[in-house]
C-alpha cells in the first residue's frame, strides 16, 4: 500500500522491472535483430514500426538499446560489486585494527578520493585494455574509497559495543568477531550507499563507453550508441537523444529507489 501512495516510486519500480526483463531476456522486448538491417530504411525517424528510428546502417535503434541494457547494466553492477568488495574489506580492517595501519591506509584512501573518479577509472582502463570488464574494474576502484570510509566509520562504532567486547573476552578470534559480529551490524549503510552508487556507476560506464573505451562496435552499449549518433546530430538527432533519455530514465529510477532504501520515504 505504501507504494500506491508514492507514484514516483511505483513508476520507478515498474520501469526497472521492464529493464530487468531487457537484461535477462531482451528478445522478449526487442522486435528486431540488433545487429542486422531492417531493409533500406536508413536514418528513418521514430515511428510505430521503429520506435527509436533506425541508424545509418538501417538497424533498429530500439532493439539495439534493449540489447545494450545487458552490457551497460552488467558493467555498472560489476563496478558497484567491485567497489563494495574492495572498500568494505579495507574499511573493515582499518576500523577494527586501528593504530598505525589505520593511519597509513586511510591516508592512501584520501589520496584516491582526491583524484576525480573518471580520471582514476581511465587510468585503470588504459592500463588493462579497453572493454566492459576493464571499465567495471576502473569505476569500482574509483568508488572503493567512499565505501572504505563509510565502512570504517561503522566499524569504529560497532567495535565498542558490549557484544563485541564480550566476544573478545571469551577468547573468540579476530576473524570470527569480524565476520559474525562486526560486519553484519556495520553493513547496512553500505547497502544503501551501493544502491546510490549504482546510478553513478551507470553514468560513469556510459561516459567511458561514449569515449570509446567500452565494448567495441557493433556491440550496442548505451554510451557507444550515443557516441555513434554524433555524426548525424543535424539530420537524425534521435540517434543520440533517445539512448541518452533511456540512460537518464534508468539513473533517475535507480536513484529514487536508492533514496527510499536509504530512508527517504
Amino acid at each position: 500500500m505504501s507504494l500506491l501512495r508514492k507514484p514516483g516510486l511505483m513508476l520507478s519500480v515498474l520501469f526497472l522491472l521492464v529493464v530487468a526483463v531487457a537484461v535477462i531476456a531482451p528478445q522478449l522486448i526487442a522486435p528486431y535483430d540488433p545487429f542486422g538491417s531492417v531493409g533500406s530504411a536508413r536514418l528513418a525517424p521514430p515511428s510505430f514500426d521503429h520506435l527509436f528510428g533506425t541508424d545509418h546502417l538501417a538497424r533498429d535503434l530500439f532493439s539495439r538499446v534493449v540489447y545494450g541494457t545487458q552490457l551497460s547494466l552488467s558493467a555498472a553492477g560489476l563496478a558497484v560489486l567491485a567497489g563494495v568488495a574492495m572498500g568494505a574489506f579495507v574499511g573493515l580492517l582499518t576500523g577494527y585494527l586501528g593504530g598505525f595501519f589505520d593511519v597509513v591506509v586511510m591516508r592512501f584512501v584520501d589520496v584516491m578520493l582526491a583524484i576525480p573518479g573518471i580520471l582514476l577509472a581511465l587510468i585503470v582502463v588504459v592500463s588493462l585494455g579497453f572493454g566492459p570488464f576493464s571499465i567495471a574494474l576502473g569505476v569500482g576502484l574509483a568508488t572503493a574509497g567512499s565505501f572504505a570510509r563509510v565502512m570504517r566509520a561503522q566499524v569504529l562504532r560497532v567495535r565498542s559495543e558490549e557484544y563485541v567486547e564480550a566476544a573478545r573476552t571469551l577468547g573468540v578470534g579476530a576473524p570470527t568477531v569480524l565476520v559474525r559480529h562486526v560486519l553484519p551490524n556495520a553493513a547496512r549503510p553500505i547497502v544503501s550507499m551501493a544502491a546510490l552508487e549504482l546510478a553513478l556507476a551507470i553514468l560513469s560506464v556510459s561516459a567511458l563507453s561514449f569515449l570509446g573505451f567500452g565494448a567495441q562496435p557493433p556491440a550496442p552499449e548505451w554510451g557507444a550508441l550515443v557516441s555513434a549518433g554524433r555524426d548525424f546530430v543535424a539530420t537524425a538527432p534521435w540517434l543520440s537523444i533517445l539512448p541518452g533519455v533511456v540512460i537518464l530514465a534508468v539513473v533517475l529510477a535507480v536513484n529514487r529507489i536508492a533514496r527510499y532504501i536509504g530512508g527517504d520515504r
